[in-house]
């Protein structure tokens, strides 16, 4: 593919035609895999309204593809987390987002003592446990071994 980046300004870029027919991406998801692999060495700096104005979407259209990318594992959770931020991922719940900023804030505690805050917050340990779980299905435990080991230590 061939991408005019400025007047005058030509960047060749390489997309796989596999991306294509992945039944289980919809056509928002190509087209934002196609502005990330047309900005490869930009992609670091760009920010989600950019990625969302050059794939001609809303942010909440283009948060959404970049969701279905992760998932399919067409791009980094890192560089995902980096765009967006937790807090505009809504495959996370609010009681996820809330575990993952307190443990943020305290990367030392450990399950025992986080399952014993959970009364001051009115979660029981099926709360705490099932937060934990869905941090971890989407991504958010894989680059906080302190997360991690609230899991399986």
């Amino acid at each position: 593919m061939t991408t005019e980046i400025a007047p005058g300004n030509v960047r060749n870029f390489t997309v796989s035609t596999e991306i294509f027919y992945n039944q289980s991406l919809d056509i928002y998801s190509q087209m934002i895999y196609i502005v990330l692999s047309s900005s490869t060495a930009d992609s670091a700096s760009l920010t989600l309204d950019e990625v969302a104005k050059k794939g001609r979407m809303t942010t909440k259209l283009a948060i959404k593809a970049m969701q279905a990318l992760v998932d399919e594992q067409l791009i980094p959770h890192k560089l995902f987390r980096k765009m967006i931020g937790e807090f505009q991922d809504d495959r996370l719940s609010w009681a996820a987002k809330g575990l993952l900023t307190y443990c943020k804030e305290h990367k030392n505690i450990t399950l025992p003592e986080l399952l014993a805050l959970s009364d001051q917050s009115g979660e029981d340990e099926v709360s705490i446990r099932k937060a934990l779980m869905e941090l971890e299905r989407n991504g958010y435990l894989e680059e906080f071994t302190e997360l991690n080991k609230l899991m399986h230590g």
